[in-house]
């Protein structure tokens, strides 16, 4: 079993920036390879991708509305995947999550992911 956990979540201000991680740790993970994605879900909202890589880094994908202010980077060495958010927005505002999918290709799909982290929240203020 692959457990994750996000961290990184808080309160900025519009423009401002973030950084979140996701800490993946279990029997399985040195294993195996991963896709990564995180997602995020606002209040009565679903939840919309945001950014994923595949599970060799060679391919990354970017939701239309963080493409080239957010930026998805994985380092294998740590086991951790982190998201960069920079510009950012009021509508940004969510409970961000952290997903692996077993030999994925970057899926934009949130059904296609067989691991959840418990989600970190962002607020941005205007």
């Amino acid at each position: 079993q692959l457990q994750l956990v996000e961290s990184g979540g808080g309160l900025v201000q519009t423009v401002g920036s973030l950084r979140l991680s996701c800490a993946a740790s279990g029997r399985i993970v040195s294993r195996y390879a991963y896709s990564m994605g995180w997602f995020r879900q606002a209040p009565g909202k679903e939840r919309e991708f945001v950014a994923s890589l595949s599970w060799n880094g060679g391919n990354k994908y970017y939701a239309d509305s963080v493409e080239g202010r957010f930026t998805i980077a994985r380092d294998n060495t740590k086991n951790t995947v982190y998201l960069q958010m920079n510009s950012m927005k009021p509508e940004d505002t969510a409970v961000y999550y952290c997903a692996a999918h077993t030999y994925g290709s970057g899926s934009k799909n949130y059904r296609d992911y067989d691991y959840w982290g418990q989600g970190t929240q962002v607020t941005v203020s205007s």
